[in-house]
């Protein structure tokens, strides 16, 4: 009995220290993320500074309130990093400031998607209009970040570095080898000839009609690359092609004498220079102000105040039914923020900020109800950014005006359905099989345990054929286009943000800027202001969701590492309930 109590006391006084702890590291956590979020004093901006940008971090559409998103647990400290909205602003703010004499961009790596770059690079084409100067330096310089830094007035490397300009390639993940190794069965029911979002589970490798598509892409991106570094390097297409495919970028040397760059140097030595450029002594302190900092300056703006409002509604991610997560599209919370602002009188226009590669048809369905009833009251516009695929690409077919950048992804216009039968992985890895009682024939449609019937697959195929018509019916009404043409430039078929404007999906190629003032054109505005939707939510409110949602999410992409995405591909397709209008790959580019 002794020996009882000592254990159980032994037990319990673990499990209290145990609570301490964890009392201990919330606590912690808490207190690092409101000094991070509270607001913060305002910075001021020294006469001659440089703001420095820094993109080695995933950009998110706006600035994330998730205190969860950037934590250390390590260091036990968060970092706010700037979303593309916030991004853009302080570019716009460093133009007018009389303190800023120029931009530097500290190019070491950048993880943002195209569309991303490209919209940076506009905002950075503008500031350069001020007369101001902009250097770009990198030790090791991708090709995305080397896109962006061909805007500059100088772009250097360490004399030891590296940049990458080879041209593009991409590569798609297959799975049918380990779901045969698993005995598990796939069973595929889709619309469209180019609709390949099921290829991963039932083949080795691209169909010939997916690798049609995606070399179509991908030669369309990297052609507008070209041609934008072209002109920001006064190079022809032709030498940076050569350059290309003798990867002459490899040698900071060689890259300098075919004029992909303008010298080697190191950082220090670039500091120099900027100092010069400024104004201050080339031995002075360096005057560099991070974007994160200067988030918090104030500069006059150069617009009035107006009561009159334009509505930026940002849907990024998977479209799911529901309120969804964070970093979803929730049918019923986009399609409230879109019925928000068509009954709020001060907001004159909106602009449906879309980066999503689809998701639940349905869900789809129930946002572009929403997005159908706005137009009839104001204007509805739509800008695309790094993506606006099939769910992505209905939920905007019906906008007064669809604004894409050249590199985004878009189009995908079809549905399928995919169900995995695990019979035989119970059975014969686990040894566990399986018997029910129905009352009727269809009772247990869609369960896991079983292979579908002829029957049922045929049911499942006219479901599937019935939204495809849905959606291309949707796609003609909104576009001014038959329904034969839609048929026949959708199937599945991706499309860069270009060829989609030579068929007629998108009508300008633009940044979200463009959006905004197609938008206040349409309402007739000469003076308005922008506003986000969806609201942020309050600091706890939001603290405590995280906390809930994105702890695993943390934990997995800490233990995986690059090899997340294939998880969370998987993931994704397995999470999939109902009939899907998704983007029909998940691949990676070389950047």
């Amino acid at each position: 009995m002794k020996q009882f109590f000592k254990f159980m006391f032994a037990s319990m006084a673990g499990f209290v220290l145990a609570g301490i702890v964890l009392m201990i590291i919330m606590f912690t956590v808490i207190s690092g993320a409101l000094m991070t979020f509270s607001p913060e004093k305002k910075t001021a901006v020294e006469n001659n500074s440089i703001l420095e940008i820094n993109l080695n971090y995933a950009i998110t559409e706006n600035t994330s309130d998730n205190p969860f998103e950037n934590f250390s647990f390590s260091s036990f400290s968060t970092e706010k990093y700037l979303g593309l909205n916030d991004i853009i602003k302080n570019i716009e703010k460093a133009e007018r400031d009389e303190n800023i004499k120029g931009i530097f961009l500290n190019l070491s790596g950048t993880e943002a998607g195209l569309a991303t770059l490209a919209e940076i690079r506009d905002a950075l084409k503008e500031f350069k209009k001020s007369g101001k100067f902009i250097y770009a330096y990198g030790e090791y310089m991708g090709q995305g970040a080397y896109y962006l830094a061909s805007v500059a007035d100088k772009v250097i490397i360490h004399p030891e570095g590296l940049l990458e300009f080879r041209g593009l390639h991409a590569t798609l993940t297959f799975f049918k080898g380990t779901l045969e190794k698993l005995e598990i069965e796939p069973q595929v029911i889709r619309h469209g000839k180019f609709k390949s979002a099921v290829e991963p589970f039932v083949n080795e490798k691209m169909s010939n009609e997916n690798r049609e598509q995606i070399s179509t892409f991908v030669n369309s991106v990297w052609n507008k690359m070209v041609e934008d570094i072209a002109e920001g390097r006064k190079l022809s297409t032709t030498e940076l092609q050569a350059s290309a495919d003798q990867f002459l970028s490899r040698n900071p040397k060689a890259a300098v004498e075919s004029k992909l760059i303008d010298e080697v140097a190191f950082y220090d030595e670039v500091i120099a220079q900027m100092q010069k450029l400024s104004g201050e002594e080339e031995n002075s302190k360096p005057k560099l102000i991070s974007l994160n900092k200067y988030d918090n300056a104030s500069v006059k703006s150069d617009k009035a105040f107006s009561n009159r409002k334009i509505a930026v509604i940002y849907a990024v991610g998977e479209i799911v039914s529901g309120k969804g997560e964070s970093d979803q599209i929730g049918s019923d919370k986009i399609a409230g923020e879109i019925r928000k602002a068509r009954r709020d009188t001060s907001i004159r226009a909106i602009v449906l900020r879309v980066n999503s590669p689809g998701g639940s048809a349905i869900a789809s369905d129930v946002i572009l109800r929403e997005m159908a009833l706005a137009k009839k009251e104001k204007p509805v516009v739509v800008s695309m950014g790094d993506l606006a695929a099939s769910g992505g690409y209905y939920i905007a077919c019906n906008a007064d005006t669809i604004v894409a950048q050249a590199n985004t992804l878009t189009g995908s216009i079809a549905v399928f359905g995919i169900l995995f039968n695990t019979e035989k992985m119970f059975k014969n890895k686990l040894g566990i099989t399986f018997d029910d009682v129905k009352t009727n024939k269809f009772a247990d449609l869609g369960t896991i345990t079983r292979k579908l019937s002829s029957e049922e697959k045929e049911m499942i195929q006219q479901e599937v054929e019935r939204i495809y018509e849905t959606f291309i019916t949707h796609v003609s009404d909104g576009r001014g286009i038959s329904k034969e043409m839609v048929d026949s430039i959708g199937q599945g078929r991706i499309w860069s943000g270009t060829d989609a404007k030579r068929r007629g999906l998108v009508d300008v190629l633009g940044n979200l800027e463009s959006a905004v003032e197609i938008a206040a054109g349409m309402a007739k505005l000469d003076a308005y202001r922008v506003i986000s939707m969806p609201e942020q939510k309050e600091f706890f409110e939001k603290l405590m969701e995280d906390m809930k949602a994105d702890a695993g999410t943390y934990f997995a992409k800490k233990e995986l590492g690059e090899d997340y995405r294939y998880y969370k591909s998987i993931r994704t397709m397995l999470d999939n309930s109902g009939i899907q209008a998704r983007i029909p790959f998940d691949v990676s580019f070389s950047r």
